[in-house]
């Protein structure tokens, strides 16, 4: 039914939670693709073990050319990606299918959700491989209360394969991986797709920080610049005045609405690029000194 993607970057402990939960908790029988990065940790022998598709590079090519390379072995049309150090709830598939139903065509992104041991869906199942409660989880997973959201950029997410392959995957200038996602997304709205989506019936548990990405997206961070230098505006910009992120869904979206405030906030994002120019201007005099 669906292609999980995961790269995974000598994260054993945690890769086996996640596949392990992919067996135990989905509804359909799906096909699993990990990149693995490096993989000098048994991660290799351990998807041989257990007959899982993977894609390798001896070095960390990050999120986006892992996944990317991954993707070529997609059997199925459903694209889903996922970071290794999820835990999938029961029936996490089964609820991303039956949208996938209601919305009866293929222009959508759609997203599960989250629960961590920290923020606003806290449930605290351990912060480490080591002291992960599944039975806990298990327990409790449906007992938080969410609503299905509207614009989230963060995985899992899943898209049909045709517009996965229209806008090329996610873009590998976003190494290690920060960014890729809002960067997809984008890609995603300009290609016409207007519903973005989290499923609150769909969720994982996340163990913080135990990924590729490690950076932190301020306006300083490389890939904001990136992301700003590519499109004119700011992650922010594009999250609060297209996606409406972190709002309750109330429907397909539609282009942004131009007042005072959008005028407002898309001349900061023309400062942040013409200060970031100005600034990466004078440190290329510096270096060529």
């Amino acid at each position: 039914m669906f292609t999980i993607i995961i790269p995974s970057y000598n994260n054993l402990d945690y890769l086996k939670i996640c596949i392990e939960s992919l067996f135990k908790n989905s509804f359909f029988k799906n096909q699993i693709i990990v990149h693995l990065n490096i993989g000098t940790d048994g991660s290799k022998e351990y998807l041989k073990k257990n007959d899982i598709d993977y894609t390798h590079t001896s070095y960390n090519a990050g999120i986006c050319e892992g996944v990317n390379k991954a993707s070529k072995k997609s059997i199925f049309d459903y694209i889903v990606y996922g970071h290794d150090d999820f835990y999938y709830c029961p029936n996490w598939d089964i609820e991303l299918y039956k949208e996938i139903k209601l919305i009866n065509h293929n222009k959508f992104y759609l997203s599960g959700s989250m629960i961590s041991n920290y923020g606003h869906n806290g449930l605290d199942c351990g912060n480490k491989a080591e002291n992960f409660d599944e039975q806990k989880i298990l327990n409790n997973y449906n007992k938080i209360s969410l609503n299905d959201h509207q614009g989230s950029t963060w995985a899992p997410h899943i898209v049909h394969k045709d517009y996965w392959n229209l806008v090329g995957g996610f873009s590998e200038e976003f190494f290690p991986g920060a960014g890729s996602d809002p960067d997809f997304c984008m890609k995603l709205w300009n290609n016409g797709i207007r519903i973005f989506k989290g499923i609150s019936k769909s969720r994982v548990y996340h163990f913080e920080s135990k990924t590729l990405r490690r950076e932190k997206l301020s306006i300083g961070s490389k890939s904001s610049k990136l992301f700003l230098f590519k499109w004119g505006i700011t992650i922010n910009f594009f999250k609060n005045f297209y996606l409406k992120s972190g709002t309750i869904y109330n429907g397909i979206l539609n282009e942004p609405i131009i007042d005072i405030k959008y005028a407002i906030e898309m001349t900061k994002c023309k400062f942040f690029l013409l200060y970031i120019m100005i600034i990466n201007i004078f440190d290329n005099k510096i270096t060529k000194k």
